[in-house]
């Protein structure tokens, strides 16, 4: 979940940009945390506005170039870290009046074409996926998960309705030789029953892959958990999504967290706890038509966010139950942990 899916490697569009700008409002100066820097698009824009400072965020090492050069035009303006952002609650932040953090959960074309990380399904070679700061790659998942673990993997992570006759296959291949990316490729295309000729075969089971190997579901809830502590009151939260499994994610979290939960009028009057946030749009933001056509990948884009309404740190959240079934499955990862040992 790293930054935005982009057409073309001479150009950067960072998605929702104008809107994401509109919300946070930086034209009035402070200080931003832009939790996937990518590309530095969001953060340059930010930037571009007097009296603004962005602490920059991303997992992948290979970020921290454009960070660099960022950093000779905006000085001391920028702090870039190399860290996952679910570490949000490790930055050294007392002293900032942190007006709005950031996420834009896609991926760039720099990194889906990156023959070491092998992330698509066009590339060669060993199988990878790992984003950075990562236990484990694809390629100890593929080969060493059972068939249940692999189906799990597949049909939530994924939504693939051929997940079980995939997973066999899988590890029917796999007792003959090491499973590739070629190999991955060419057992979903000759185990699916049906074929989409809109979206390529191995697609979901990409998604799905990359998921578990960059532990995005258990990052993206201890990210949102994170990023409510920090924000200071009157400070936004916004969250760009590119699939429904994060964005079922981010709208649990803040509705659960900005509305109070109905109850009987025959059940007897408890103290009504205080809401974290308000809910400023009940839908959400996708991009114009304009944006699409410059920039196709950005039709699956939904900018949800909140404003925080009170500057209190603890606060309570069933999030971690709620999305539990899918953390159990990220957790399957143990087994290639332990195989290390």
């Amino acid at each position: 979940m790293i930054a935005t899916i982009i057409p073309d490697l001479r150009n950067h569009y960072p998605v929702l940009l104008s809107e994401i700008i509109s919300i946070i409002t930086p034209q009035y100066g402070g200080t931003f945390i832009d939790c996937t820097f990518g590309q530095g698009g969001y953060t340059k824009k930010i930037l571009n506005f007097p009296e603004t400072k962005v602490i920059a965020l991303d997992r992948d090492s290979e970020s921290s170039k454009k960070a660099q050069e960022l950093q000779k035009s905006f000085e001391d303006r920028l702090l870039f870290k190399n860290i996952k952002f679910s570490q949000l609650n490790n930055l050294k932040l007392k002293d900032e009046n942190i007006k709005a953090v950031i996420f834009d959960l896609g991926y760039s074309l720099n990194q889906i074409k990156d023959p070491k990380k092998g992330l698509s399904f066009d590339s060669i070679g060993e199988l990878n996926m790992k984003m950075g700061i990562n236990d484990f790659s694809a390629k100890e998942a593929i080969n060493q998960l059972d068939e249940k673990e692999l189906t799990k993997i597949f049909k939530y992570f994924g939504d693939e309705a051929d997940s079980k006759r995939i997973a066999h296959n899988i590890v029917e291949d796999r007792s003959k030789r090491e499973i590739t990316t070629e190999e991955l490729v060419r057992i979903i295309e000759s185990s699916k029953r049906k074929r989409n000729y809109k979206t390529h075969s191995a697609t979901k089971i990409f998604q799905a892959l990359r998921i578990f190997v960059n532990k995005e579901i258990s990052e993206l809830i201890y990210g949102l958990i994170n990023a409510a502590k920090v924000v200071k009151k009157d400070g936004v939260i916004a969250v760009v999504t590119f699939h429904s499994l994060e964005d079922k994610i981010v709208k649990y979290f803040f509705k659960s967290l900005s509305e109070n939960k109905s109850v009987s009028r025959h059940m007897p009057k408890i103290e009504e706890k205080l809401n974290l946030f308000r809910s400023v749009i009940k839908k959400p933001i996708v991009p114009s038509d304009k944006e699409i056509r410059e920039n196709p990948p950005s039709r699956s884009a939904k900018l949800r966010y909140v404003i925080k309404k009170e500057d209190f740190f603890d606060f309570e959240t069933d999030i971690l139950d709620k999305f539990k079934h899918l953390i159990d499955i990220e957790n399957l990862s143990k087994k290639l942990w332990n195989n290390w040992f």
